[in-house]
């Protein structure tokens, strides 16, 4: 019996590897199902979100406050011409 070449070999291990991954992935996806929820759940108060990068030198930081409640999330994406006709506070 004559031994396998090296790019038959390499064939067939990455071939392998290939099929393990996708059959993991697949098993992954199918057992989380539907249990993720997104977001975070509507309430009072905000949420507060602190985003910092470096570059080197040099960064910046900055905390952002976001609305837990749904509609006063969306007024904020209203055009400031138009606040005053759809603002029902």
């Amino acid at each position: 019996m004559e031994p396998m070449s090296g790019a038959v070999f390499i064939t067939i291990v990455s071939s392998a590897i290939l099929v393990i991954l996708v059959g993991r992935a697949i098993y992954v996806v199918r057992s989380e199902g539907g249990k993720r929820e997104r977001g975070a759940l509507p309430g009072k108060g905000e949420h507060t979100i602190n985003a910092e990068y470096s570059s080197g030198l040099s960064g910046h930081s900055t905390t952002y406050k976001i609305p837990r409640d749904p509609q006063a999330y969306a007024r904020r994406f209203v055009p400031p011409s138009q606040r005053e006709k759809t603002d029902d506070r």
